[in-house]
């Protein structure tokens, strides 16, 4: 895919679905944003959030990056991207709730079992330190002799359930969940099937989304 092929996908975008949805997007553009959740995901190019759940401008609010990885609070340090956004997301615009959403066949999870040597990688090298307690986990869980591909998908579910107890080392995050109007949820991706599963604490597994929904409705 070249600039051509993405300036004609832009020209689309203007000629059909801007062209019918012109009046929202243009009070979007005019009162600013309000959207109701924060989506931390991974920056994989087959992870699409509003693809995968068919969302509209405005409503999600997304932090993107390697793993879909939160850095715990540490206010001492020298660049905040993820941190910044979480921030803004819960204390400017004011979300109800955040979803943190891990994926299948994850390269960076993936990549926790290797070692990277490669000097142009510095950054990501540290970066997936914010993966080792799910990867520990993972080996204590099922021992290292265990399958690979089992070992990955039960790692990637249990980075999801470590990046949650990152998220609430943010003293204001804490706060708002412990006065019941920030709720957090745990995502789970499947790539191959388009399903979505997430982190129930209740039974300590990843239920089907849908059946969060359901009980969400009898509640």
């Amino acid at each position: 895919m070249d600039l051509k092929k993405f300036a004609e996908g832009n020209e689309l975008f203007q000629k059909a679905y801007f062209k019918k949805n012109e009046q929202a997007l243009l009070e979007l553009a005019q009162n600013g944003q309000n959207p109701k959740a924060l989506f931390i995901g991974c920056s994989d190019s087959r992870v699409i959030p509003d693809l995968m759940i068919q969302s509209n401008p405005g409503d999600l609010f997304v932090i993107r990056n390697v793993g879909n990885f939160v850095p715990p609070y540490k206010p001492d340090e020298d660049y905040h991207a993820t941190a910044s956004g979480i921030e803004y997301a819960v204390s400017v615009l004011n979300v109800s709730e955040i979803i943190i959403c891990g994926h299948s066949h994850c390269g960076a999870i993936n990549h926790l079992f290797q070692n990277i040597e490669d000097p142009s990688l510095t950054h990501t090298k540290k970066w997936l330190d914010l993966g080792e307690k799910a990867k520990s986990m993972a080996l204590l869980s099922l021992g290292r002799n265990a399958d690979r591909e089992e070992l990955l998908r039960v790692t990637e579910r249990l980075s999801v359930i470590t990046q949650i107890e990152n998220l609430l080392t943010y003293p204001t995050v804490k706060k708002r969940v412990a006065e019941e109007n920030l709720h957090i949820y745990g995502w789970y991706y499947d790539i191959q099937t388009g399903g979505i599963h997430y982190y129930d604490p209740d039974t300590y597994e990843f239920e089907p989304l849908n059946s969060l929904v359901k009980k969400t409705d009898m509640v």
